[in-house]
């Protein structure tokens, strides 16, 4: 066991626990970094966790705040599409700003603090289009965080990054499982819009313990790994990423699966409530179901990957997660649902921090920010489909009926990483034009 762990221990006033040495000796093991070493990478995922409690508390209150105004589920679908629009926009200018500046830091607090106060002010806005822009703002602040906390931690623990990064989609299902719980409390004793207000709460705390803890002990990972590269060569070298076949294969893959997992986000809230009929206590259950394995499935999957490679374990869970969704539009019992729904949850969220894992693997450190932002671009821009397409037809078909959609969309990003190469986990290769 690392000196860090035995630490922990004497913090605790716990001394010479064979038992709980042990149990840390073996969180060390598979996580191969020490106790200590790992602070800066649970604070980032922390603020993950953040920007995610932001955007499941506006996907909780959609079906109240939907009622309320006397949307349409197509209007209700086009908010959520201008959440993945601005998100998509945003991706334009955040990855070379990270790339070039190299303020991760300062990146990440402002992306929190900004979708914090928009989420606050929901409760001010009276119809669609006031409503519509602040939904926008989380969504582009949601896609400003990425670049910057992502690129960090893959330079922070190059040799680890299937296990920093899954810590860091840990705490995207911490905010993800929580906010519904939480929020769905408080909609059971507030209005919607007192909902909003407190909900932004968490997020601004959180962006002032980043700003405190990180913006003084993380001066070497803080600074751009680009050494003073030009906007020339900034610029060959993302044209270069671009023509790389094995980086569009893997955008693209991610792309469907985002499509599937906000797709689910949206309309798993809509059909327990307006479908199955439960309340918004139940509701928050069943959104908490899904994140819920991820919190198992994620920092396995990361740290796995990261002996056997990303593709095999991505393969398998993008499969598990296609036949579940199938399962899914075929329950017509609540908590048959919501076991589905957990279910679910274990294989799709596993996914995440492997594909991140696998993208910064393939592209070299002086364009991770961009890379990032070019992987969350093609899932903002896909993403923009199924909110559209899923109201459409459950206005005409059922809600039920969505489920098919998100299944077909899922069996497309099978086929995509059937496709794409095993790379050797923590080796960025220095793309070029050819395979």
């Amino acid at each position: 066991m690392s000196k860090s762990g035995k630490q922990i221990f004497k913090i605790y006033g716990v001394h010479s626990s064979r038992e709980g040495e042990c149990m840390i000796a073996a969180f060390e093991r598979l996580a191969g970094v020490g106790l200590r070493e790992q602070g800066p990478a649970w604070v980032v995922g922390l603020g993950h966790g953040a920007t995610h409690w932001i955007a499941a508390t506006f996907y909780l209150l959609l079906p109240y705040l939907q009622s309320d105004l006397g949307f349409t589920y197509s209007e209700a679908g086009l908010l959520v599409s201008m959440f993945h629009a601005m998100a998509f926009a945003a991706n334009f200018g955040s990855g070379m700003l990270v790339d070039l500046v190299g303020r991760r830091v300062l990146v990440q607090v402002v992306a929190l603090v900004v979708g914090a106060l928009a989420l606050m002010l929901f409760g001010l806005a009276g119809g669609l289009v006031a409503l519509g822009a602040l939904v926008a703002m989380i969504g582009a602040t949601n896609n400003l965080w990425h670049p910057a906390a992502i690129s960090f931690l893959s330079g922070a623990y190059p040799g680890n990054r299937g296990f920093a990064l899954s810590v860091h989609t840990l705490g995207a299902t911490l905010g993800d499982s929580l906010a519904p719980i939480c929020i769905g409390a408080l909609l059971a004793a507030l209005t919607w819009q007192q909902a909003a207000l407190w909900g932004g709460v968490p997020a601004l705390l959180m962006a002032a313990t980043i700003a405190i803890v990180l913006g003084r002990a993380s001066t070497g990972v803080e600074a751009s790994p680009t050494g003073g590269m030009t906007a020339r060569h900034y610029f060959r070298g993302l044209r270069q990423m671009f023509t790389h076949r094995p980086t569009i294969g893997l955008c693209l893959m991610t792309g469907f699966r985002s499509m599937t997992q906000n797709g689910l986000l949206m309309f798993i809230p809509i059909y327990l409530a307006n479908v199955l009929k439960v309340g918004p206590l139940m509701t928050g259950i069943g959104i908490f179901a899904l994140q819920a394995g991820g919190f198992i499935a994620g920092p396995a999957a990361g740290a796995w990957s990261d002996r056997i490679g990303r593709r095999p374990i991505v393969l398998a869970c993008a499969t598990g997660t296609t036949l579940v969704i199938v399962f899914l539009a075929l329950a017509r019992n609540q908590y048959v649902f919501i076991v589905g729904v957990s279910v679910l949850g274990f294989v799709l969220f596993a996914i995440r921090p492997v594909v991140h894992s696998w993208m910064m693997d393939i592209t070299p450190a002086r364009l991770h920010g961009s890379a990032v932002s070019a992987m969350f671009g093609m899932q903002s821009g896909l993403s923009l489909i199924v909110p559209l397409a899923g109201g459409w037809l459950a206005d005409r078909h059922g809600v039920g009926a969505v489920f098919y959609l998100l299944a077909i969309t899922m069996l497309a990003a099978n086929v995509l990483v059937a496709t794409l190469p095993n790379a050797a986990p923590g080796r960025a290769t220095e793309v070029s034009g050819r395979d």
